[in-house]
Parts: structure tokens; C-alpha cells; sequence
């Protein structure tokens, strides 16, 4: 299934009154956060690759692929996670997480000396709990799902005095993911199409931020099971769905952000849902292609094969926590030479 959102006639710049734009509203996110966020996270995270893509269906070459399945901890999570807990300077925190944003903030608190409570959602994967748990941090697990998970996080919150950061649902997260999409842009500003992965919302909304300005047509994929955000750009408000058991255990969140939502509203150019089937093909491909994604992680390979567009494009390989991968991954720091050496780009590929 395939939703565009039709084109306004005149794009806003996110965050800001422009004369060809109109303000954002409730996020005040601008690309000075995105670049505030680069330099705060910068000695917290590495940059990843661009990788050749498969060469499936009618992209070829002209697919790549944003390693973050190469990142410190696995994810993209652990850039929006360093910028607010850097940015905030909290001793105690408290979030909900479907895994990754769990493993990336842990990860931080060890050495930071934080305090670290992680809310889980029935269904989450074991693995990933208990690699939260071996690196220091407290879980708790709820018997529903993302909706109960972030009521009980903002309780506990609450309650503790901690600071709760969310997975997607922050201004400083969001500014944080959104160097994903300035690092692309940067290496390589002929991309056409960018394939984001969409669950809570933080990552796409923090591509569109990257993308404010920039020709490039942002597109969200969705797994078919919670469509959020196509539902709630049909509906013109943020809408609510029930619990669902995709195989993409990390984009299982029942409604749009209170942030990510207007800053992808009013910039990303369509939404694509994908199902179960279409997300574990992408993932075997990948697997296949040397890309040790988790399924996750290949919803946006999903999402640029049913697209079928001919076009220089980015994917998105948003994680790799897979559960052999948590079994043997050390939890120290991701070497910088395997990054360095997992790809070598030409310049006819980024330019």
C-alpha cells in the first residue's frame, strides 16, 4: 500500500517562518539543532557508511545504503540518545524502548555514571532485554503495549524525580537522529529518494529536518500491520492504533510523536507500508549481501523495492541487534576499521 500526501504549494522551512513558508508548530526544531546536535554527539557515535546496495529489482548501483546496523549499539538510537542526555546532564533516567533506544541509552549511562530504567512492551524481544540488564540498566516490562509502555515510563519518571527520555518523541531525539539524513546529504547530495524506516516517528522526522531546503523526496515506510502515520496524515491529526505483533519489533509504536508529527507532516513527501513477508525478503537480501540487519532494520530496503522507482536512492538499514549479534558483540565501542573498511564509495555512487 502506497499513500502520498499531496504537495502543499509551498513547502515551509522546518522550524522557522521563511517567506515561502509558513512556522512549524510545537516542535521549534530547526537546522541549528541538527547541527548543535553533530557537534555535542560527534565523540559518542561513529559515521557510518554508505554501502552498494543489492542489486535487485531496477536500482542496481544506483541503490545505497546507510549502515547504521554499523553504529555504537547497534542502532541509530544511540545518536538521538547521546544528544539529550549530553544536552540535559541528567543523573537518573527513565525510559520506554522497544530495545535499541534501551541498549543506546545503557550503553551511555555506564560511563556517564546515570542511573538508567527501561520500560518494555509485552512482545519485546529477550535479547535485547537482556542486553540492556548486562550493561547496567533496570528493566521493566508491561503487559500491553507502546501505549502502556511510555504511560508507565512517564510515571515511574514521575515519581523518581528522573528524567524521561523517549524513544522518539523529543526535540533533542529527534535533532539527534536527524544527522542520519545530513550525513547522506553530505556524502551524497545527488540522492533523489531517501527510504526512512517509521515507527515513532524520530528518525524520519529528523531526516526531514536534514532535508529542509534540499530537492530530495523523503519517503516513510511503514510495516503494513501499524500504519500510524499514513492513518493520521489521512485523518489531519495523530491517531492511535491498537498493538500489533510485526516481525519489525522496534517499529511497533501505536501513534505519532507530539514532536516527530508536525516536523513530518509538513515535509515528508510519501508513505509506504510493507508487510511481514516483504520486511523478512529484505532482511534475507540483505543478510545475503554481507548487511547483518535485523528486521527492523530492513524495512526501508522494504519499502524501496515495492517502490520500484529507477533513481539514485537511499535506504536506511536502521539496526543490526539481532539476537546472535547481541550473543557476540562486545559491549564496548564498535571499532572504527571495521567501518572503514566495510565499503569504499566512488565518486560516481555519491555525487
Amino acid at each position: 500500500m502506497t499513500t502520498a500526501r499531496p504537495a502543499p504549494p509551498e513547502r515551509p522551512v522546518v522550524g522557522r517562518t521563511a517567506a515561502v513558508g509558513r512556522p512549524l508548530p510545537g516542535a521549534r526544531l530547526t537546522r541549528a539543532d541538527l547541527d548543535a546536535a553533530a557537534s555535542r554527539i560527534a565523540p559518542y557515535i561513529v559515521r557510518t557508511p554508505l554501502l552498494r546496495g543489492p542489486a535487485a529489482g531496477p536500482y542496481g548501483p544506483g541503490l545505497l545504503l546507510k549502515a547504521e546496523h554499523l553504529q555504537r549499539g547497534g542502532s541509530f538510537k544511540t545518536r538521538g540518545a547521546a544528544n539529550a542526555v549530553l544536552a540535559l546532564g541528567a543523573d537518573r533516567v527513565v525510559t520506554g524502548s522497544s530495545g535499541n533506544h534501551g541498549i543506546a541509552l545503557a550503553r551511555l549511562a555506564r560511563p556517564l555514571g546515570i542511573t538508567l530504567t527501561v520500560v518494555l512492551a509485552a512482545g519485546a524481544a529477550p535479547a535485547k532485554a537482556a542486553a540492556i540488564r548486562a550493561l547496567g540498566a533496570q528493566t521493566v516490562q508491561v503487559a500491553g503495549g507502546v501505549a502502556e509502555r511510555e504511560e508507565r515510563a512517564r510515571a515511574l519518571a514521575e515519581e523518581t524525580g528522573a528524567l524521561l527520555v523517549p524513544s522518539s518523541d523529543h526535540p533533542l531525539v529527534v535533532a539527534g537522529q536527524g544527522t542520519v539524513g545530513a550525513e547522506i546529504l553530505a556524502d551524497a547530495p545527488g540522492t533523489e529518494t531517501l527510504y526512512v524506516p517509521t515507527g515513532g516517528g524520530g528518525l524520519l522526522a529528523g531526516v526531514c529536518l536534514a532535508a529542509a531546503g534540499h530537492p530530495v523526496r523523503v519517503v516513510g515506510v511503514e510495516p503494513a500491520l501499524t500504519p500510524r502515520y499514513a492513518r493520521s496524515l489521512a485523518a489531519g491529526h495523530p491517531v492511535g492504533l491498537p498493538p500489533c505483533a510485526t516481525v519489525a519489533d522496534g517499529l511497533r509504536g501505536q501513534r505519532p510523536g507530539r514532536v516527530p508529527y508536525p516536523v513530518v507532516r509538513d515535509r515528508v513527501d510519501e508513505l509506504i507500508a510493507v508487510d511481514d513477508s516483504e520486511i523478512l525478503a529484505a532482511t534475507a537480501l540483505l543478510h545475503r549481501h554481507g548487511v547483518d540487519a535485523e528486521p527492523s532494520g530492513a524495512v526501508a530496503l522494504a519499502g524501496a523495492l515495492r517502490a520500484g522507482r529507477r533513481e539514485r536512492a537511499v535506504a536506511i538499514v536502521s539496526g543490526g541487534n539481532t539476537p546472535a549479534r547481541l550473543r557476540t558483540t562486545h559491549p564496548g565501542p564498535l571499532s572504527r576499521t571495521r567501518i572503514h573498511t566495510a565499503t569504499t564509495l566512488t565518486k560516481e555512487h555519491t555525487s
